[in-house]
């Protein structure tokens, strides 16, 4: 892509209602804007992001067994009558009438839905286990949206479903989520700790919050420091037992602000393994039984000719709420520093004298020599001072930079930039491409 011929308005003095960095970054670095309290427009650079990160959560989700539907944005209240949770739900939940005086609501989540749809199609245990996923927009009428995408009102989730015949496989179903989410989150270069949580208006007796550590976290988690340090699980055989993996994450301590126990904190876990840090919750997985599936008649016949409701879980990613999330936890003075993964490009190709013929043709050959080895490169090829695209760089967080110029040129090199690291070497061009291909 060129930047002469793409769409990125960024800002360079900070908007006031911005409260947080990735909130503040976020708008600078023109992934987004607001169009109204909570709601946002994904602006390219940001919708890049956006769909790299919903790309590695379907790879995992697909990988862990589940299979991806889509279901729509509005649902019949009759439903969530059904359930009993249309008045309990609350005000942020949007109610909407139709034009025949239906009611309606924009999804805050799915578990009515998606029994439905089980419900109508399913009828004998040999159907099961069975793991219904989408990524899909939803709508929480928050009473205070702040902190940019962290907290809005309109957001983008991964909402996975579990139906299994009884307890043992649900928890089994609960396991293979809990691995995939471990695996998800290292993906993209985050460390997620999960924590016991409160299941909240979704309800069940088993919860945990997946958490990533950062100093501007929204809320207080404690956990032994050992979890922080484990490597994600890796290629595992989702058909085998995974409660060895399972228990050896949640046999250490951890837990939120709302779930902490500080006498078993202390009397659990050393003194020097002791962590106490602000998180930022990315995913959060429920089992909950026959919740919904008994209040909507939801059941198979097991092997015994017995009919009974299934057992059901639910397991959300917050898509859009990572971005902000990865940003809070990766970013400097100068702007934010993606990791590899989730990055909008791999590469800044920076041509330092636009119109130079030397330089432009050696940034043109970099440029598609990049795009041959399969890495998507952003050519800065405008008539910008070399500061102001520095900036610029910075701001975006682009992973590497390689800065052509007529000076380095003449002496035969280029230099190419690490973000993360800030490491600089001169290269020759064709050493520089070599580095970036073989990565």
């Amino acid at each position: 892509m060129r930047l002469s011929q793409y769409f990125l308005p960024t800002l360079r003095d900070t908007p006031a209602e911005a409260q947080i960095v990735s909130h503040r970054l976020m708008l600078r670095a023109g992934l987004v804007r607001q169009q109204a309290a909570g709601i946002y427009s994904w602006l390219p650079l940001g919708l890049r992001v956006l769909r790299r990160i919903e790309a590695i959560v379907r790879e995992e989700q697909n990988r862990a067994g589940a299979i991806e539907l889509l279901m729509p944005t509005l649902q019949s209240a009759q439903l969530w009558r059904e359930s009993g949770r249309y008045d309990d739900y609350g005000a942020e939940m949007l109610r909407i009438v139709d034009r025949h005086e239906r009611d309606l609501l924009y999804g805050p989540t799915n578990e009515e839905m998606v029994t439905d749809i089980f419900r109508s199609t399913v009828r004998s245990y040999r159907d099961l286990p069975l793991n219904l996923y989408h990524i899909q927009w939803k709508f929480r009428d928050e009473i205070r949206p702040r902190f940019g995408v962290m907290r809005g009102r309109e957001f983008l989730m991964k909402d996975a479903y579990s139906f299994d015949l009884d307890e043992a496989g649900a928890r089994a179903a609960y396991n293979r989520m809990f691995v995939a989410y471990l695996n998800t989150f290292a993906r993209m270069g985050l460390r997620a700790v999960p924590m016991r949580a409160d299941t909240g208006p979704i309800g069940g007796d088993l919860s945990h919050e997946f958490i990533i550590l950062a100093e501007t976290g929204e809320s207080q988690v404690f956990c032994d420091r050992q979890l922080v340090d484990m490597p994600p699980p890796g290629d595992v055989d989702f058909r085998s037992d995974l409660q060895p993996i399972v228990e050896a994450r949640t046999a250490l301590y951890a837990a939120t602000e709302e779930m902490h126990d500080a006498t078993r904190f202390e009397r659990e876990v050393p003194e020097e393994r002791r962590l106490s840090a602000r998180g930022i919750e990315v995913g959060h997985i429920f089992y909950f039984g026959d919740k919904y599936s008994k209040a909507m008649n939801a059941t198979v016949h097991g092997p015994d000719g017995v009919e009974r409701p299934v057992q059901m879980g639910s397991y959300g990613i917050g898509v859009s709420r990572l971005v902000g999330a990865v940003i809070e936890a990766s970013h400097d003075e100068a702007g934010i520093v993606w990791p590899d993964a989730i990055a909008p490009f791999d590469v800044a190709v920076l041509n330092l004298r636009a119109g130079d013929g030397a330089t432009d043709a050696a940034a043109q050959h970099a440029y598609d020599t990049l795009g041959r080895s399969g890495l998507e490169a952003l050519l800065d090829d405008t008539a910008e001072r070399p500061g102001a695209k520095f900036s610029v760089m910075e701001l975006i967080g682009i992973p590497w930079q390689l800065v052509i110029g007529p000076n380095g040129l003449a002496r035969g090199v280029v230099e190419l930039r690490h973000r993360a690291s800030g490491e600089r070497h001169e290269l020759s061009l064709e050493s520089a491409l070599s580095k970036l291909g073989s990565r």
